[in-house]
C-alpha cells in the first residue's frame, strides 16, 4: 500500500509541476500534495474501519487474524504520513538538485 500511495503521489506532483512550471516549484508541490489529502484519508479510514472489528473479535481463529490485522493497521496509519510529508519533501529536494546540476536557477 505504501508503494502504491507513493507512486500516485509522485504522479500528482509531476502533473502539478507540468501545469505550473519549475519556476514555482514549491507551490506546485504544495498543490499536488493537497489534491491527495481527501482521497487518501478516505481510503485509510475505510481500510482501518474494516480492520478494527478483526482486532476486537473473539472465537476460532481470532488470535491469528489479530496478529495479521495489527501490523496492517499500523501500516495504514504510517504509510499516508510517509506519502504526504516525506515523499513531497524528497521530491522537492531532488528536483531542486536536478535543476541546479542542469545550471538552472532555483
Amino acid at each position: 500500500m505504501a508503494a502504491e500511495f507513493g507512486v500516485v503521489m509522485l504522479l500528482y506532483l509531476k502533473q502539478a509541476i507540468e501545469r505550473q512550471g519549475d519556476g514555482r516549484l514549491l507551490e506546485a508541490i504544495d498543490q499536488g500534495a493537497v489534491q491527495r489529502v481527501r482521497p487518501k484519508a478516505m481510503t485509510v479510514a475505510v481500510i482501518v474501519a474494516g480492520l478494527i472489528p478483526i482486532m476486537w473479535s473473539e472465537g476460532a481463529g481470532s488470535e491469528v487474524m489479530q496478529r495479521i490485522a495489527a501490523p496492517m493497521i499500523g501500516g495504514m496509519l504510517t504509510a499516508p504520513l510517509l506519502s504526504m510529508f516525506v515523499i513531497p519533501a524528497a521530491y522537492l529536494l531532488m528536483r531542486r538538485r536536478s535543476n541546479h546540476l542542469k545550471g538552472e536557477t532555483r
